[in-house]
């Protein structure tokens, strides 16, 4: 069988948007890495945030093998992912205005910690309010977008304000909107989408500049190592102890 020419131009395009983001968001990658250490560094809590196929970018941060420990899923129930029956509903949800505020007024977030929001389009009410109320209650807000969708679309919330409107730091993943990246004779729909491969990138090149600049200020990262290689768990016993305070998704 030969090599398929659309699988290889898939890679192709994902290899060249992570080029992209390599070269063009250096400086904003190196900005949230700096504001993650920062948080540590002060005692404060490190949040993700992401609904529909944007969580999963968020969930690949959370109690992850070669990740930082401290980092913990901010779940809004119904909005994680296609295990929600419908999974349309989960679409719906992002467009209900007050959402957000209920769940950071429940969630263990507070001023002084740090809450990364990953939406594609930034452009739903869910991620808008997100991010607009975490920076009133004292947190860092670091947005992971497309700033395509906020020259091309019109946004849902009221304010007609993106997620880019209300973030301290906003990186952006070069996504084309529609999140397709490849076309082909007899095919009606572009297919393809990119998205996940990128963010997800650009989500871990965030947690390996904040590594840097917490071993340039003298602190050990708390970082988790796999749990299928020997010695793993009883290093993750000993961080968790560590940072009990600091950690959620154990309690």
């Amino acid at each position: 069988m030969s090599d398929s020419k659309l699988a290889g131009q898939f890679l192709d395009a994902a290899i060249g948007l992570l080029e992209r983001v390599r070269d063009e968001e250096a400086g904003n990658i190196a900005a949230a890495g700096a504001a993650i250490a920062d948080t540590v560094a002060a005692g404060g809590r490190l949040f993700a945030f992401g609904a529909g196929h944007s969580s999963l970018a968020a969930q690949d941060v959370v109690y992850r093998a070669g990740g930082l420990a401290l980092m913990n899923l901010l779940a809004v129930p119904g909005t994680l992912g296609v295990d929600v029956m419908p999974a349309t509903l989960g679409s719906a949800l992002e467009r209900v205005d007050g959402l957000a505020g209920a769940v950071l007024d429940s969630s263990p977030a507070r001023a002084g910690d740090l809450l990364v929001i990953i939406s594609l389009s930034g452009r739903n009410a869910l991620p808008v309010e997100m991010a607009r109320d975490a920076r009133a209650h004292g947190l860092t807000v670091v947005g992971v977008t497309s700033v395509a969708y906020a020259d091309a679309t019109r946004s849902r919330h009221s304010s007609g304000g993106f997620l880019r409107d209300h973030c301290d730091i906003v990186l952006d993943s070069k996504i084309a909107v529609g999140d397709a990246e490849l076309t082909a004779e007899g095919i009606e729909a572009p297919f393809a989408p990119a998205s996940t491969v990128v963010t997800s990138a650009l989500m871990q090149a965030m947690m390996a500049a904040a590594a840097e600049q917490l071993v340039e200020r003298g602190i050990e990262p708390p970082l988790l190592r796999s749990g299928n290689v020997d010695g793993g768990h009883e290093w993750n016993g000993r961080v968790m102890t560590e940072y009990a305070d600091r950690i959620f998704y154990r309690q």
